[in-house]
């Protein structure tokens, strides 16, 4: 038992690195004046809300990928790692396409592209550790919050 509790801890922070690793690639690209310009939706939290929330949420899916490594290999392991790496680009992706390109439009794509990916990974998660699947609903809440926002920006900037 103690040897899969250090194996299990391993995996988890070789997770979180990763993990990390990719939304640190996303927080290259920040808000500047041309996000300052935009007209901002109803119900925009305020700005220290989203590291905050990200962090969190980061950390779940670390974890939840942990979970799902830890168990034996499979086709349905790798199917969900692959899933779960995909998604990791395009949440990526989205920080690019927003504050780097100011695609709005384009943002909004990659958003439903990543929660279809998420979506897909959790039942395959669900499949193999269902906490692990479970670990990823706050992920799936915050990105309808999120879709909202970036659909509500397209519709209030589109024009600009």
């Amino acid at each position: 038992m103690q040897m899969f509790i250090h194996h299990f801890a391993l995996v988890s922070l070789i997770s979180l690195a990763i993990t990390l690793g990719v939304a640190t690639t996303g927080s290259l690209f920040r808000p500047d004046a041309w996000h300052a310009r935009l007209q901002k939706p109803k119900g925009t939290p305020p700005p220290w809300v989203f590291p905050v929330v990200w962090t969190l949420l980061y950390m779940l899916m670390a974890f939840s990928a942990a979970l799902v490594y830890t168990r034996p290999e499979s086709p349905l392991r790798l199917a969900g790692l692959s899933l779960y790496g995909l998604q990791l680009v395009s949440n990526a992706l989205w920080s690019w396409l927003f504050f780097n390109q100011h695609q709005i439009l384009g943002a909004l794509v990659d958003l439903l592209l990543l929660l279809l990916l998420v979506l897909a990974c959790m039942m395959v998660f669900a499949q193999i550790s269902p906490l692990a699947a479970w670990l990823l609903v706050p992920y799936v809440l915050w990105l309808g919050v999120a879709l909202y926002l970036n659909a509500a920006t397209y519709r209030l900037n589109r024009s600009s």
